[in-house]
């Protein structure tokens, strides 16, 4: 009778064990590109700041909200679905002077190492690329809600992050000085668990 209750404490810890390894598990958000920007903005001649977005884009995070420095990131944005406003200058944006799009389609980021800052702040490292030019920068990240979508129900999180890159050091040079070489980014996400992932506490 005693090895009988040994074993079942042994099966019972083990099962409990192995439930919160995987409750701690980071869980996998899809881009709710529904609710989700991705604008910058910059210098033009002085007088003020064109600002634009990309439309068409993928991405997903694996968040572990326990060990946040456990997360990660990465994001694949089609360079030809700039909106600057005006067909003249999205098509500007997208030509050889600036992006260059029909030769280097994509503009990457992925996540390196994300370090903790606060309760609901962090700087996310990662290799941004732009025209084959591969480049570490920093997301200044805030961590703005995560939990049951009030609609659907599903597992949501949302962050914002801003950060600032010299575009020519990634061979954007058209303009300059005249067009600013400080390229302001910011981007707004709401993502939403993976199937796998998608169960509410």
């Amino acid at each position: 009778m005693f090895r009988q209750f040994a074993a079942t404490t042994a099966l019972i810890a083990g099962l409990t064990f192995a439930a919160a390894t995987a409750q701690a598990a980071p869980v996998k958000y899809e881009f709710d590109k529904a609710h989700t920007q991705i604008t910058f903005s910059v210098n033009h001649l002085g007088f003020s700041f064109s600002q634009g977005r990309f439309t068409d884009f993928d991405g997903h995070f694996m968040f572990d909200q326990e060990t946040p420095a456990n997360s990660s990131v990465e994001v694949a944005i089609e360079a030809d679905s700039v909106y600057m406003g005006t067909d003249a200058w999205d098509e500007h944006v997208e030509n050889a002077d600036f992006l260059d799009a029909e030769k280097f389609e994509k503009i990457t980021f992925k996540s390196t190492k994300i370090d903790v800052t606060g309760a609901d702040t962090a700087n996310i490292t990662g290799d941004l690329t732009i025209k084959d030019v591969t480049k570490p920068v920093v997301l200044a990240t805030k961590l703005n809600k995560v939990g049951a979508h009030p609609m659907s129900g599903k597992q949501h999180a949302g962050f914002s992050a801003t950060t600032t890159i010299k575009r020519s050091e990634f061979g954007v040079n058209y303009g300059l000085p005249n067009v600013g070489d400080d390229l302001m980014i910011r981007i707004e996400v709401e993502g939403s668990a993976a199937a796998a992932d998608a169960k509410t506490e």
